[in-house]
C-alpha cells in the first residue's frame, strides 16, 4: 500500500503559489481568484491566457513560482548556512523573532521588581 500512496503523491501536482513581480500579489491555487471567477484548486498553469493580475493587471509572464505554502524561503544552496535559521519556514522565523522580543520585554519589566 505504501507504494501506491507514494505513486499518488508523485502524480498529484504541487499547489505552488505564484507571486507577481510587479506588485507582490500572490496567486494561491487553494483560494483561486474571485475577481476573475477562477475556482479554488485551479493550478496556475491552468489559468486562461487572458488572465491578468487582479491588482496591477500584469500578464502571467510577470509571475514567479514561490513554491507551496509553508516551504522554506531562499536559495537551496544557502540553506546550510545561518546556524539552521535558513531552514526555518517564515512562520517559524516570526515565532522566533517575536518570541524573543516578548521574552526580552518580560525580562526588562521584571527589573522593576528588584529592590
Amino acid at each position: 500500500m505504501s507504494e501506491q500512496a507514494n505513486e499518488q503523491a508523485v502524480e498529484t501536482p504541487a499547489l505552488d503559489r505564484y507571486e507577481c513581480r510587479a506588485c507582490g500579489y500572490v496567486y494561491e491555487p487553494e483560494k483561486g481568484d474571485d475577481s476573475h471567477n477562477i475556482d479554488p484548486g485551479t493550478l496556475f498553469s491552468e489559468l486562461p491566457i487572458t488572465w491578468r493580475c487582479p491588482v496591477c493587471t500584469a500578464k502571467r509572464t510577470a509571475f514567479a513560482n514561490i513554491g507551496p505554502v509553508g516551504t522554506v524561503s531562499g536559495f537551496k544552496e544557502n540553506l546550510g548556512y545561518g546556524l539552521g535559521v535558513n531552514r526555518m519556514t517564515p512562520g517559524q522565523k516570526n515565532l522566533l523573532i517575536f518570541g524573543a522580543l516578548a521574552l526580552g520585554f518580560l525580562f526588562f519589566i521584571s527589573l522593576y521588581g528588584l529592590q
